[in-house]
């Protein structure tokens, strides 16, 4: 399967990236092995997750998911054949947050611990911390990267001023250079990032690796009406996208579905994936048949007549 740098240190993904959240929350006990498992198989390397998946559980501490990849890694031999991204800087507790460096050093360790492995291949900043220096985070991961505990770093919800400021002293400083950027995007929520960020990180080439690819599960298809999102956990992430333009997207994404013998789903993924600048969209499945239809979406070839009617539909 075809691999996509990963910013300009040497790693390489396959264009689909699994998300981890669903780890310790929707996916338990041995379901957490197999679908891993079947998403190597699948020829894909590369899993997301952060220190606290999935600490909004009800019952959850936080590090469950770290956790379960953990078990998996140990259990399997598999750490070699596999990129493994987390994050630090949410609040896993109410002295546990930022971007401070002693925290981070801290932080890492935890991660380390519940991974079960020796090193972090992308350690990401999860939120900007305005009360931390950029000079003093940077630092922080200058060191694990130096102590071989991290290969490269990254961000997530950063704006491309804070992304800029942290380049500039990076080099003005020759300590570590963010690679990736995990924001936003998808075939909805495509305006802020496409006139704000696109620009900034193809010039800088930076990889981008997207999450809420598919609208918080709004362009699988599933969702076409509120009485569709009764007794559903995601009523409330996805009620914004029931509206006019939404069910144009929808109406898109059924007539090129149709063309591929693909899901929607899979369609809104391989829009993702043709987008210059866009390395790997996250995507989350639950089972490995939710897993399989997803995965098509790394080796559909949209025509450029596909892509421009999806543009179309969800042209802001």
């Amino acid at each position: 399967m075809e691999k996509r740098k990963l910013g300009n240190l040497g790693l390489k993904t396959a264009p689909l990236v699994f998300g981890g959240n669903v780890f310790g929350w929707t996916v338990k006990g041995n379901d957490n092995a197999i679908l891993l498992d079947a998403f190597l198989d699948a020829g894909f390397n590369t899993v997301d997750t952060a220190d606290v998946y999935s600490r909004w559980v009800p019952g959850n501490k936080g590090g469950e998911s770290e956790t379960e990849i953990g078990k998996w890694l140990k259990q399997s031999g598999k750490r070699e054949q596999v990129i493994i991204a987390t994050k630090v800087g949410a609040e896993f507790a109410a002295d546990k947050k930022g971007l401070k460096k002693d925290y981070i050093i801290k932080a890492a360790e935890d991660s380390l611990s519940r991974l079960q492995t020796d090193y972090i291949d992308l350690y990401q900043s999860h939120y900007d911390d305005a009360s931390t220096p950029v000079e003093e985070t940077l630092s922080a991961y200058d060191q694990l990267i130096k102590d071989g505990k991290v290969r490269a770093i990254g961000a997530s919800n950063f704006s491309v001023e804070k992304l800029h400021e942290s380049l500039k002293v990076s080099r003005e400083k020759g300590l570590a250079v963010y690679q990736t950027l995990q924001p936003e995007y998808n075939l909805f929520d495509r305006q802020q990032y496409e006139t704000t960020v696109e620009p900034f990180v193809k010039e800088q080439n930076i990889g981008v690796i997207s999450y809420f690819s598919l609208a918080s599960g709004f362009l699988s298809g599933k969702y076409r009406s509120a009485a569709d999102l009764e007794g559903s956990n995601r009523a409330s992430l996805i009620k914004k996208y029931l509206t006019e333009r939404g069910f144009r997207i929808l109406k898109a994404l059924d007539e090129v579905a149709a063309q591929y013998n693909a899901k929607p789903a899979a369609i809104a993924l391989a829009w993702l994936i043709a987008r210059p600048g866009i390395t790997a969209p996250i995507v989350s499945a639950t089972s490995v048949s939710q897993l399989n239809e997803l995965a098509l979406a790394a080796t559909l070839q949209l025509s450029p007549e596909a892509i421009e009617a999806l543009n179309t539909a969800s042209a802001y």
